[in-house]
């Protein structure tokens, strides 16, 4: 099967899954999966009407869900990897950032991957050699090079606290770039992609909420590493992506230097 094929049906259920985010808006139950860690009735609904649609066309395929977990087929050649609704504190309170995330790897090797946004209907799709795009238009990285005038993203692990690593490293990017943003969804990796924002970090990540944001990034020529620069596995915790400039070293070094106190 050709990748458009793969990619197509990637975006069709990440629009089915977004639907569903819409329809529960203002009426879902919310329960905690931890500390500051939520889980709602419509990620449920949203992974559930995913995951049929990707099975239903694909039965051999394996499925890695937030929600579920692993499903169908672990040991097979592909395995679809899915974030049912990225943003799932953004969304409980109203706060329009959210998307839906569906990547598909092949023995490891992501193909096609896919963040989409309900609220503005935005879908950022790419596959593997073939680039990426918002909708129809191809997606470049920035050209920022200096930390100085970089608007860089990050998040934040649920229950962080005050002496955690990922907070000396935020504090450490604030001083010394134009800004720094706290969306409180990884699939602001699409909005690297697009280079609307020069660099996103992490040390807190599944791979679902990175698998395919990376590839668009990758597509659209940026760079992804671990976030001191050594080489990303897409089952470690910490990425570090950016447009691929010098501003990725910049950002290595000065995660490096780093003690912190977890």
């Amino acid at each position: 099967m050709q990748l458009d094929q793969y990619l197509q049906a990637a975006e069709e259920a990440a629009r089915a899954g977004g639907r569903v985010l819409l329809g529960w808006a203002g009426k879902f139950d919310v329960r905690l999966k931890g500390r500051a860690d939520l889980v709602t009735s419509a990620d449920l609904d949203s992974q559930k009407t995913i995951r049929d649609l990707l099975l239903g066309r694909f039965p051999d395929h394996g499925f890695l869900g937030e929600e579920e977990g692993n499903r169908a087929n672990r040991d097979g050649e592909y395995r679809w990897i899915v974030d049912p609704l990225d943003g799932t504190t953004n969304y409980v309170h109203g706060v329009p950032f959210y998307a839906v995330s569906i990547a598909l790897e092949r023995r490891g090797k992501p193909l096609v991957g896919v963040i989409y946004d309900p609220v503005r209907n935005h879908c950022y799709r790419a596959a593997a050699g073939m680039g990426a795009w918002l909708d129809d238009e191809p997606l470049r990285v920035s050209q920022t090079d200096s930390l100085d005038d970089a608007l860089v993203v990050t998040s934040f692990p649920p229950g962080v606290g005050r002496r955690d690593r990922q907070v000396e490293h935020f504090l450490r990017v604030l001083v010394r770039s134009q800004s720094v943003r706290r969306t409180g969804s990884a699939a602001n990796l699409a909005y690297v992609a697009a280079g609307r924002f020069d660099a996103f970090w992490s040390n807190s990540l599944h791979p679902w909420d990175l698998a395919a944001g990376v590839l668009l990034v990758a597509e659209a020529g940026g760079r992804t590493t671990g976030i001191e620069g050594d080489r990303f596995e897409i089952a470690s915790p910490e990425l570090l992506a950016s447009n691929g400039t010098h501003l990725h070293e910049v950002l290595t070094a000065l995660f490096s230097s780093c003690d912190g106190t977890e």
